[in-house]
């Protein structure tokens, strides 16, 4: 890390220590300056990896929000948070790939702050393509699903 970052380490720390003392299995925190994702380690064994990652060098947050929005088939995300397929673990999803959707149908949750917000096809179709996995942290304008 470098002298210039916006974060001190300790900031990090910081950070690390709550996400670690929580029920979240990892952050992802993106800004038009820069990226940083701390994730839990895989199996529940404890420790966290963290990953710096400046806006600049890819714009991959910014790239992805981008195309979301020029593919009018996209159902985006429209908030950030841990989007879900299902209402709860061991459930059904909401909807599966073949599945025709209306404007009104739920096709996942997106949980922020711990409130769960029910993300609505928007259109009418026919459930394409699922992009982003169950338990995924996502971002505002993501792409979530494609419908054909």
């Amino acid at each position: 890390m470098t002298d210039d970052l916006p974060l001190t380490h300790e900031d990090i720390a910081e950070i690390a220590a709550l996400l670690e003392n929580s029920g979240y299995r990892e952050l992802d925190l993106a800004t038009r300056r820069f990226r940083l994702r701390v994730a839990k380690a895989e199996g529940g064994e404890g420790g966290l990896t963290q990953e710096w990652q400046w806006a600049g060098a890819s714009g991959e947050v910014a790239a992805e929000a981008a195309v979301a929005q020029a593919d009018p088939q996209a159902i985006c995300s429209p908030l950030p948070g841990t989007f879900y397929h299902a209402p709860q673990p061991g459930a059904p999803p909401f909807v599966q790939v073949g599945d025709e959707v209306g404007p009104e149908t739920v096709i996942g949750i997106v949980e922020t702050m711990k409130l769960m917000n029910p993300v609505h096809a928007g259109r009418s179709g026919t459930i394409a393509e699922m992009i982003v996995a169950d338990g995924t942290l996502v971002a505002k304008g993501q792409a979530l699903m494609r419908l054909s």
